[in-house]
């Protein structure tokens, strides 16, 4: 005879081995929070459905963040507001999987509120849980968007004033208006009725997206007794009798029988057409042997760091770009100020033998350095034994470190002498290369036919690489 056994959600880890708290069988939520109840509605629907073991969760900073001390899925933590963004590169680099972005109020209805516009106008194939309870939790229980009129909190003490805050934030309502989303219901969880209501829209949302159908979002008015000072009970009844009100039950749009699955085609590219697909690769065939790098200059991890309009970046674009044609693992991650031309401008740029676990370069070991700021603020930053490289027409002072390699190099008078002063990035670039044996000429040459798009200046630019090339080998150590 059949037995229905009572237990936790398989989707559940056995031991919350991540709450740092001391029981790791018990839950860390406050008595009376909502989050429980809304954990034990997915994790039912991930067993029943079957998909645990391909759902990937997405939470932002709050309470939201902590579904991953007891989910056993992918997890994965975005930035204040960012989960919709991040949900959607999940879900375009695995389409196949199913993705939760699981948000508060004050995340998603705040910070988050053009993340969550454009992923449901877009209609991205994901499963969005927005947890409501009117105030920012974690923090203290100050005023979110979804605050209610006359609401007190510790930043409204004399209540929400629509005349001088505005009006509850009303998500539902607002996502409900766009064309893409297929599924949009706002349910409560203040007593049995409705919270097996918030179970039902819980498990449709979550099916939605097994079935393909497109982008779905259930928000649910969840207690908060810590954050509004009350007793469980007292919070659910205050659900029920202002937020109500404020925040009509029901559901906002259902196309789940009108639209079709989402055909979600298989896209394998090889190496070759990923290289086409963003425009890096050279005009011709040519492959280059490795180089025989000087030993100390093997795998450099490297900065490069200057003004806007110096070509900072197309310098690391260039040595990422030499380093593929000479068959080594590479990286190449830009980062500018909101100046562009004229404000500060770095980038990472990593050349291995292995692959690249990271593009970010913390410590580099290579550090080429275009103006003074750029020295000052980075060589603290360059591992013991590393080499700066600086532009000593434009720094004024020498490097301070006694524990690494200084080449001063006159980029910027040695680029007037050619009449370009732009192709100091160039010339920069080839003495780096030829004083550490990193990359041929002849390599150099060819980088240059991606690297200059202006076909019109890679002559001026191939005389830059044959002064910068001959600096570093004249002032070579080894």
């Amino acid at each position: 005879m059949a037995s229905k056994v009572l237990q936790k959600a398989n989707s559940f880890y056995d031991q919350y081995f991540r709450n740092p708290s001391a029981d790791k069988k018990m839950p860390h939520y406050c008595p009376g929070c909502g989050h429980g109840n809304v954990h034990k509605f997915i994790a039912e629907a991930l067993d029943d459905f079957e998909v645990a073991d391909k759902t990937i969760f997405i939470s932002p900073v709050g309470c939201s963040v902590f579904a991953y001390y007891y989910f056993d899925t992918g997890n994965i933590q975005a930035a204040h507001g960012r989960a919709p963004a991040v949900a959607t590169g999940i879900k375009r680099a695995h389409p196949h999987s199913i993705v939760i972005s699981y948000q508060g109020d004050g995340d998603l209805a705040a910070i988050g509120t053009a993340e969550i516009l454009h992923a449901a106008n877009r209609g991205e194939n994901i499963t969005v849980f927005f947890i409501n309870n009117a105030i920012y939790g974690m923090t203290g229980g100050q005023m979110a968007p979804t605050t209610l009129i006359e609401q007190r909190t510790t930043t409204s003490p004399r209540g929400r004033n629509p005349h001088n805050e505005g009006y509850p934030v009303k998500v539902a309502e607002l996502i409900s208006q766009l064309q893409a989303p297929v599924y949009v219901e706002r349910v409560a969880l203040f007593d049995n009725k409705q919270r097996a209501k918030a179970r039902i829209a819980v498990r449709k949302a979550i099916k939605n997206q097994v079935e393909n159908l497109g982008f779905s979002l259930v928000e649910i008015l969840s207690p908060c007794p810590s954050g509004w000072k009350m007793d469980p009970v007292d919070s659910m009844k205050w659900i029920r009798d202002v937020m109500l009100p404020q925040f009509p039950l029901g559901v906002y749009k259902d196309l789940t029988k009108e639209v079709k699955p989402y055909e979600v085609p298989e896209f394998a590219p090889s190496a070759k057409e990923i290289k086409e697909l963003i425009d890096i690769v050279p005009d011709s065939n040519k492959k280059f042997k490795k180089s025989k790098v000087i030993e100390k200059y093997i795998n450099p991890e490297i900065k490069v760091a200057g003004f806007g309009g110096q070509g900072v970046l197309l310098l690391g674009a260039a040595l990422a770009q030499a380093g593929m044609l000479e068959d080594y693992h590479v990286s190449w991650l830009p980062s500018y100020g909101p100046e562009m031309r004229g404000g500060t401008a770095n980038c990472h740029v990593n050349v291995r033998n292995i692959p690249v676990g990271s593009p970010v370069v913390s410590n580099p070991t290579v550090l080429i350095a275009l103006n003074r700021p750029s020295l000052e603020k980075f060589e603290q930053d360059v591992e013991k034994d590393g080499l700066i490289i600086f532009d000593s027409s434009l720094i004024d002072l020498d490097v301070k470190r006694k524990d690494v390699e200084a080449l001063p190099l006159p980029a910027t008078q040695l680029a007037d002498k050619l009449g370009n002063t732009r192709t100091a990035n160039m010339i920069t670039l080839a003495a780096y290369a030829a004083y550490t044996g990193l990359f041929s000429k002849e390599t150099l040459y060819e980088t240059l036919k991606t690297a200059i798009k202006r076909r019109v200046l890679i002559d001026i630019n191939k005389k830059a690489i044959d002064v910068g090339y001959e600096f570093g080998l004249t002032h070579r150590k080894n």
